[in-house]
């Protein structure tokens, strides 16, 4: 245990037993606590890793949870198996004890897991199921869109989800309205078994379910999971919490971590009365208690500043304080002189904010103490709002780089306005067809007529003529199409990317976030592209539906991606890319640190963000009466979003604005009056020497140990880095899988005969049966990856399974385990692992990897045998470490060999895993290096590979 804990964080690391809530203000050292409290288990409770459940907010958080546990683990030697650890985020938890136990939901394998647009979209597509619903007029506005519509129920589905509401309750209510919602949630239930799929509201709603039907499998994650942490906590919602005693069991050894002054997410559910009422959950004087209140972030003054922006508002209401009484103390509180807030705001009526912005900023670039942009990031309410778009491109303007992921520019960019400019100019009956009737008008229109016009004028530079002509060749074929081609714009759009005017983005080998924008947009749009066809199921253009899916691509699919918004890329490992100053939203900023925060939107006021139906809803429908004061919670909410902003600053706390005096209708004042007491009192920046006396920290590593699989990134990696490059590391989304759905469905069905065989019902294993698995395996896969195998392809594949079961002649007495996950932490990165498990000799096991394909040459394909066995030799390093099964034999097995021994077996050589793993350590340094370089093609690979056309012209 680390010496350097406080004496209130060793005392939240040594409280074990029994429930703990740890009150952790901002910059008080609340992960490295967490961290120590989990190495604090392991090594001196002698608790076994499995045993302990960690619960994060974002994947951001859960990465660098997963990296700082196991760099702790590997220092103090301590061996573990990672993936026997329960550490993520709530949903990603979830989604592991749904798939664990899959059998016992509604989920069949390669279910779909949609995100909020996916969701939107289905109910989009099938808005005309719930317009039947009877009175339905009284729950959605029709003088609104079809796409509005899908929003606003879309949002009560998810909150009736995320509050547990019993919907047979709802039906039979005497609120029309109510009735309503819950006849629709029905209706969305259907489709969710229809689609086989869940989205993030159901993916909790499912485990919540798993847990209370069963209560087999409740004990038996009872018995597995002796400590839960749940970071976050005050951003929980009712299911969530549910969800975390249910797993907690009899011991109830929770202990949840939080700050109920940055509570942010009502708007999704969430509720502050976890984290205050927690204590009760308990008999009096059973939770103990433990508050960390150093921050080790912030100056002093920055410290004082936030501390007296919550005593400004009053969080009691009728005898009820609504608030921890708590107070955060600087970690050096001699420092309190410092000048450490100022405000660089425009004057009234000069309308001068952003010059002042930007002057400020050089002025500080020029008297040394910015030494990289990252080291500033400005906070907003919403960074999508006119007055922080005008800021941001002003800046950039001005020479100032500015990241800012999620401002909706995403089809702003040139390389995005090019793309789609080419897809219109291949597509020319859409200026014909686009209409529905003569009157017909979307402002997307004039958005895509620009596109196409600036696309136009590329065309006709000289460099272009070989596009040109191509495009023309295209775009005639599409229009008088009367055949089948072998593509849709997924395919097309690798087509395209080959010429200079589109492979000029891709070229480059740069990977900071600031110089690879344009290749990371398009690497988005790609994934765009094969959502559209896998939603409206559309593998290549035909003849007949050519026109349709070209409307219904820009119509629809296009216009409301534009209006919803497109994030564009963010780094997990660089929050704050070098080179860039960060325009974030305050939400976004949550658990982050900068040496400059810059706080705008100070016109803001505090919003109302609930409905009638939401109070009906809460007074009779959730699992808990009302907490806060309704009419309370939108001052309440303000006044934590805004402590939350201003927490995030290390050094240097701007507030700025463009100052407005109100002087007539429609007008308010500039900082509006909730700002007023902490902003009155500020100086200018000008009139503020001393900010340039101040240290200014660099912005952290956050150090992401990233995880590497045998399959998807070693061997890719030696089998072209190239394709590496594009499809892991940039992140494009291949069209081509038809060889990689063939082996999935093949070793998917064998998985579904291994685990009857290991449940004792090896009489299901027949022919009927295989076929039922093989077909349900195929129709989910298709659906999920786009892709379809061809009749005679799929009886191929389903012949491989029936000759390994013949082959087997009825005994599966030999099947160990299947499926079996592995990890090796190292220490720059985690390698991971599946293999199934045969019995050996004696108390030996044997590793079976299976191949999909026909039995290699054993001289003529050395190289490739060679590859696959240091693969298992790591593999039966990493079971003999992590088990207590000692490994005697290797085998591929190679399900496509019809004519001799399916396969090929190796010994156990101890003596070369530890160069087998420093050549993987080779292959991990050149891919963090970025070290894409090949010495010649795979032309064997090449033929399955979409980026072969940019290959084929550039290399």
């Amino acid at each position: 245990m680390s010496k350097r804990l406080s004496d209130q964080q060793r005392k939240a690391v040594e409280t074990t037993e029994g429930p703990l809530l740890i009150i952790a203000g901002p910059g008080s050292g609340k992960t490295f606590t967490l961290v120590e409290r989990i190495l604090y288990l392991i090594e001196h409770k002698e608790v076994e890793p499995e045993n302990i459940l960690v619960a994060t907010f974002t994947e951001k958080a859960a990465n660098e949870l997963v990296t700082r546990i196991s760099n702790r683990l590997h220092e103090a030697n301590i061996k573990f198996n990672l993936n026997e650890m329960y550490v993520g985020t709530i949903h990603s938890l979830c989604l592991r004890i749904l798939e664990e136990n899959r059998e016992y939901t509604r989920l069949k394998k390669n279910y779909i897991l949609m995100d909020q647009f996916d969701q939107q979209y289905m109910l989009y597509q099938k808005l005309n199921r719930f317009l039947e619903v009877d009175e339905i007029d009284t729950l959605l506005n029709f003088n609104s869109s079809r796409w509005k519509q899908s929003q606003e129920l879309l949002k009560w589905i998810n909150k009736l989800s995320e509050e547990v509401v019993d919907i047979g309750e709802l039906i039979v209510s005497n609120d029309t309205r109510l009735k309503v919602l819950g006849n629709c949630y029905r209706i969305y239930e259907q489709l969710l078994i229809e689609e086989n799929a869940l989205d993030f509201s159901t993916i909790q709603l499912e485990t919540f379910r798993l847990l209370v039907n069963y209560e087999e499998i409740q004990l038996s994650l009872n018995e597995k999971l002796h400590y839960l942490m749940i970071d976050e906590y005050q951003d929980t919602n009712t299911i969530q919490e549910k969800l975390m005693f249910l797993l907690a069991g009899e011991r109830q050894n929770i202990c949840v971590v939080g700050d109920d002054d940055q509570g942010l997410y009502r708007f999704r559910g969430a509720t502050i009365r976890n984290i205050l009422e927690f204590p009760q959950n308990f008999p009096e004087g059973v939770c103990q208690q433990v508050e960390l209140s150093t921050n080790y972030r912030s100056n002093p003054a920055i410290i004082q500043f936030y501390n007296q922006w919550m005593e400004q508002n009053n969080w009691s209401h009728n005898g009820v304080t609504y608030r921890f009484d708590k107070k955060i103390e600087a970690h050096e509180p001699n420092r309190i002189e410092e000048k450490s807030i100022i405000k660089v705001s425009g004057e009234n009526g000069l309308g001068e904010w952003e010059s002042e912005v930007y002057l400020f900023l050089k002025a500080m670039k020029k008297e040394g103490k910015i030494s990289d942009w990252n080291q500033v990031a400005f906070l907003f309410r919403s960074v999508k709002n006119p007055k922080v778009l005008n800021l941001s491109r002003y800046l950039e303007d001005k020479g100032i780089p500015v990241y800012s992921p999620r401002s909706n520019l995403f089809f702003e960019r040139k390389e995005m306005r090019l793309i789609m400019g080419a897809l219109l100019f291949l597509f020319p009956m859409y200026a014909k067809l686009r209409k529905w009737n003569d009157d017909a008008y979307l402002q997307e229109w004039d958005v895509y007529d620009a596109c196409l016009l600036e696309f136009a004028e590329e065309l006709r530079k000289p460099e272009n003529k070989d596009l040109l002509i191509w495009c023309k060749a295209k775009a005639k074929s599409h229009l008088t199409l009367s055949r089948n081609l072998d593509y849709a714009f997924s395919g097309l759009f690798y087509q395209l990317i080959q010429f200079e005017l589109f492979s000029d983005f891709l070229s480059d080998d740069v990977f900071t976030v600031k110089d690879s924008r344009e290749v990371r947009n398009l690497s988005q749009f790609s994934k765009l592209l094969t959502k559209f066809e896998y939603l409206h199921h559309i593998s290549v253009f035909t003849h007949k539906n050519i026109g349709d899916t070209v409307v219904r691509f820009f119509n629809q699919y296009i216009r409301f991606l534009i209006q919803g918004g497109i994030d564009e890329y963010e780094d997990d490992s660089e929050y704050a890319p070098s080179g860039c100053v960060s325009f974030l939203t305050i939400h976004q900023s949550k658990g982050l640190e900068f040496p400059i925060v810059i706080v705008g939107s100070l016109d803001a006021t505090p919003r109302k963000q609930y409905t009638e139906i939401d109070e009906l809803l809460q007074s009779e429908f959730y699992q808990k009466p009302p907490f806060e004061p309704i009419e309370r919670t939108k001052v309440y909410d303000f006044f934590r979003l805004y402590y939350t902003a201003f927490s995030r600053a290390q050094n240097l706390l701007v507030l700025s604005c463009q100052e407005n005096v109100a002087n007539g209708p429609g007008t308010k004042n500039v900082p509006t009056k909730y700002f007023t007491e902490s902003y009155r009192h500020l100086k200018s920046w000008r009139e503020e020497p001393s900010i340039y006396d101040l240290e200014l920290a660099q912005v952290k590593n956050v150090n992401i140990k990233r995880e590497y699989s045998f399959t998807s990134h070693i061997n890719l990696f030696e089998t072209c880095a190239l394709q590496y490059k594009f499809y892991k590391q940039l992140g494009f989304a291949p069209v081509r899988q038809g060889a990689t759905i063939f082996g999935t469905l093949v070793h998917q069905t064998i998985e579904d005969i291994h685990k009857s065989a290991l449940k004792g019902e090896e009489n299901l294993i027949k022919e009927s049966n295989i076929e039922d698995w093989f077909r349900t395996n195929y129709h989910h896969l298709s659906k999920l990856e786009r892709v379809y195998l061809a009749p005679q392809t799929q009886e191929f594949a389903l012949e491989q399974v029936k000759s390994y079961v013949q082959k087997q002649n009825g005994d599966w007495s030999h099947i160990q385990e299947a499926e079996v996950d592995v990890s090796l932490v190292k220490d720059k990165y985690i390698l991971k692992g599946t293999i199934d498990l045969v019995k050996g000799d004696g108390d030996t096991v044997e590793i079976v990897d299976f191949k999909s394909e026909k039995k290699p040459d054993l001289v003529k394909e050395q190289d490739a045998l060679y590859r696959y066995k240091r693969q298992l030799e790591v593999y039966a390093h990493l079971v003999e470490e992590r088990t207590d099964y000692k490994v005697s034999k290797m085998h591929l097995y190679y399900t496509g060999e019809k004519d001799s021994n399916p396969y090929v077996t190796f010994n156990k050589d101890t003596s070369v895993i530890n160069q087998t793993i420093k050549s993987f350590d080779k292959i991990v340094d050149r891919i963090e290096n970025h070290d894409y370089t090949i010495k010649q093609r795979p032309k064997k690979h090449c033929g399955n590979c979409d980026m072969r056309f940019y290959c084929d012209r550039n290399l």
